[in-house]
């Protein structure tokens, strides 16, 4: 076989045995020696480089319906191995990647394979989504370990299982459009689910939380930084396949105050207005009174997010230094929050989340009661009680776990018969009662450390009208009126 390969012609006729002739059958040639224009079919050939001189690799294609076909892949196929130039195991690893490809399967482009070869990647093998995926996050250096944490989540809970098979070279919009559908398909199975009147089909479900615009959006956001540096630094693809992606806003949920008919239909269907749901004072105060009755260590913390609005991190971070009950002041200037379920002291998110707030006379009592009960159990413990510095600790001094907090409140929530709101809600009450109550956005940014004026006035807006319309007619239900006589 000629090593710079051959274009010839081939049919399926057949001898007296019954045994294609393939390219010996005497109809292929006109009698002048040129092929015949009509009968059989092109195809080509070409000996592949091989590992040792006692084997052949012939590569051979058939079925083409014209010369130019077939002369097409050849040339294909030797541009391939021209890339391999003076070097013998680039050679073999371009021989392997062209002899492994099946005979309905297009072979693979130059440039993507140049690229590969430039990337120090084997020519030969081709990298999934799921290897480039992993070594992409192994290699990452210089993050914050949430955002790390968020990496890594977003590529085992659901790249690697949606999209960890295609070869990196293969990935297109296509794929990575069918994942988010099949991530909405998810979601409405787990709403369904929750909905139905079934306890057993909703308990299959419990803790399960379908995954909403915002969470939708930074898991696009991580793929198409993975895809750009595999494009722009390992240069393994020509263009980022997720850059046209596009999906509903990542925008968070305006809360919605559980008015009374909003209890009313929770209460029937189990539906919440809005993730994100405002209790009312006396809703509040039912909870805090549960709360004291059940929960005596943690119900000052809960209390305090609440009346000041701290995130839940602020509070389980707050030092004992940083409560000064005498001033009646309140430093915020650190948070613990979980990576994982690892606890990590951060600095509070940004410059305008580190604050100092006034303390009202009701929060400051609390936490009077608070300190001497934890004194007593300071006393109690003697030597093996921990110096963790903190203000808020467990009945045996310890750091509280911020998730454990989590969970307790949302055992107090169920327990209570309250319609239920998330531990961050208490956050969302607290600007709430604090527009309404004739605080001006300045000071409910302030008092909720964030970073512009905007972003309290956009989430706090809409929900301060449907708090005060809940309220619309208490004047004039206090006016006592002597209707006309009939």
């Amino acid at each position: 076989m000629n090593p710079e390969g051959s274009v010839y012609k081939r049919c399926t006729c057949k001898d007296a045995n019954s045994k294609t002739l393939g390219s010996k059958c005497p109809k292929l040639r006109r009698s002048g020696g040129g092929w015949h224009p009509t009968h059989g079919s092109w195809a080509m050939q070409i000996e592949l480089p091989v590992r040792t001189k006692t084997e052949r690799r012939p590569f051979r294609r058939s079925g083409f319906d014209g010369r130019d076909a077939a002369t097409e892949l050849l040339d294909h196929v030797r541009a391939l191995l021209n890339l391999a130039g003076d070097d013998p195991h680039l050679a073999i690893q371009i021989s392997d990647l062209i002899w492994g490809t099946g005979r309905r399967e297009a072979l693979p482009d130059v440039a993507t394979v140049t690229a590969r070869i430039r990337a120090g990647v084997s020519a030969s093998v081709p990298t999934t989504t799921a290897e480039y995926l992993t070594d992409w996050i192994g290699n990452r250096r210089g993050l914050s370990p949430n955002t790390m944490r968020s990496y890594s989540d977003h590529i085992r809970l659901y790249l690697i299982p949606h999209l960890g098979d295609i070869p990196i070279q293969n990935l297109k919009d296509r794929h990575i459009t069918d994942m988010f559908t099949d991530l909405d398909d998810r979601n409405a199975a787990i709403i369904a689910a929750k909905t139905s009147p079934d306890p057993a089909v909703r308990a299959t479900v419990k803790g399960v939380r379908p995954i909403g615009p915002a969470s939708m959006q930074r898991l696009l956001a991580t793929l198409r930084k993975a895809l750009n540096d595999c494009m722009r630094k390992a240069k393994l693809i020509p263009t980022n396949p997720a850059l046209g992606i596009e999906l509903p806003s990542g925008k968070p949920p305006t809360p919605k105050v559980w008015t009374a008919k909003a209890v009313a239909r929770w209460q029937q269907t189990g539906q919440r207005p809005s993730p994100v749901m405002v209790w009312t004072p006396p809703q509040a105060g039912a909870f805090l009174d549960h709360a004291e009755r059940r929960d005596i260590m943690l119900y000052p913390l809960f209390l305090l997010i609440l009346h000041r609005g701290l995130r839940r991190g602020e509070a389980v971070g707050l030092r004992d230094f940083d409560v000064d009950l005498d001033d009646a002041v309140l430093t915020v200037a650190e948070q613990i929050t979980a990576v994982g379920y690892v606890p990590i002291v951060k600095d509070v998110k940004s410059d305008a989340g580190e604050r100092v707030m006034p303390l009202g006379a009701s929060t400051i009592t609390v936490l009077r009661d608070y300190v001497a009960r934890r004194d007593r159990l300071q006393q109690a413990s003697g030597d093996d009680w921990p110096d963790t510095g903190l203000f808020f600790v467990r009945p045996d001094g310890k750091a509280w776990h911020p998730q454990t907090v989590s969970q307790r409140f949302d055992d107090l929530v169920e327990a209570s018969g309250l319609p239920p709101v998330r531990l961050h809600d208490l956050r969302h009450c607290a600007a709430t009662y604090l527009r309404a109550g004739g605080a001006d956005i300045k000071e409910v940014q302030e008092t909720l450390g964030h970073a512009t004026q905007a972003l309290t006035s956009d989430t706090y807006t809409s929900v301060l009208l449907e708090f005060q319309r809940a309220y619309a007619d208490t004047v004039g239900d206090l006016i006592p009126r002597n209707p006309p006589a009939a």
